[in-house]
């Protein structure tokens, strides 16, 4: 399938190989690849599988294996702490009243 320019995609890189990998590591782990994996907007048209290059969001190009194209975010942060809910707010307001006026 081909993927267009400028869409939302996933790459990955192999860091290190199996074998390669530290020696302190757990032996499973070690006998895993070190896999990075990346989203960026892709640069040129490709293909699932095929090498490709995206700029990331912070500017970055890299280059990798197109794995996915429009890959949702799949991480999560846990349940809310309620001690940290009102923290952007009050920080606002102590900023407020630094500078003498409404931010």
């Amino acid at each position: 399938m081909k993927i267009h320019k400028n869409t939302l995609v996933d790459i990955q890189q192999t860091i290190l190989p199996a074998g390669q990998r530290a020696p302190q590591v757990p032996q499973d782990t070690g006998e895993t690849d070190l896999i990075m994996r990346v989203k960026g907007i892709l640069l040129e048209d490709a293909e699932i599988g095929q090498e490709a290059e995206i700029r990331t969001p912070i500017g970055r190009k890299l280059r990798g294996t197109l794995i996915a194209a429009q890959p949702p975010y799949t991480h999560g942060f846990g349940e809310p702490i309620p001690e940290l809910l009102s923290i952007g707010t009050e920080l606002r307001e102590q900023l407020a009243n630094l500078s003498g006026g409404d931010q």
